[in-house]
């Protein structure tokens, strides 16, 4: 299998991440250089669908694009350690808390960097500080939900590591482009990120 990444991008660091914690190794990487538009060219469209990051080539000559859905496929060939929940309730609950992370704060956060970050102008038709500022202000009110979830739990979807806790951290770190540190007071959410930075497998492709 080859994995076509990115190590500018948020969410092929997602996929590699997922790797880590698995110990995958035998999945070939291949570097993507969006800030050329290598993602764009009329070869990598007609292979991936689309001009994304990061895709999953099988080799059978599939090709799945998406972070979830290609952590979704690798935890079903490398099932431990478990990211995506062990039973029904677990997968649901896992998947809720991904995807609210997914829509409130790594998408608003992913936003804010690329509409106010000079070097990424080159990926916008024209950059808008107004949206990186609400974007902004938008990851931020979700980042208090998250903290008052994380008074009560030591990760945020389960009592042990998963998905939704990439996601969040992948988001979070992204923000460090453009020298952003979540608010001071946000304490329990201060606690779980350096937690999840801990990890070895987060220096994948970081």
């Amino acid at each position: 299998m080859k994995l076509y990444t990115s190590n500018r991008a948020p969410n092929p660091r997602r996929v590699r991440w997922v790797m880590a914690e698995k110990g995958i190794e035998d999945v070939e990487l291949v570097e993507i250089d969006i800030m050329v538009g290598e993602h764009k060219t009329a070869e990598y469209r007609t292979r991936v669908g689309v001009p994304h990051v990061p895709a999953l080539e099988l080799d059978d000559g599939t090709t799945i694009s998406e972070s979830i859905a290609i952590g979704r496929y690798l935890e079903a060939l490398y099932p431990e350690p478990n990211l995506f929940g062990a039973d029904a309730r677990e997968q649901a609950v896992i998947e809720m808390w991904t995807r609210r992370c997914e829509f409130y704060l790594a998408n608003p956060i992913m936003l804010s960097v690329r509409h106010s970050h000079p070097a990424l102008a080159a990926l916008e038709a024209a950059q808008m500080p107004q949206l990186a500022d609400y974007n902004r202000v938008a990851a931020e009110k979700f980042m208090k939900t998250l903290d008052r979830r994380l008074a009560e739990h030591e990760f945020l979807a389960e009592d042990r590591f998963s998905i939704a806790d990439i996601v969040a951290v992948v988001g979070l770190d992204f923000a460090r482009l453009i020298k952003y540190r979540p608010p001071e007071e946000l304490a329990h959410l201060a606690r779980w990120l350096e937690t999840c930075r801990a990890r070895p497998a987060a220096k994948a492709g970081a």
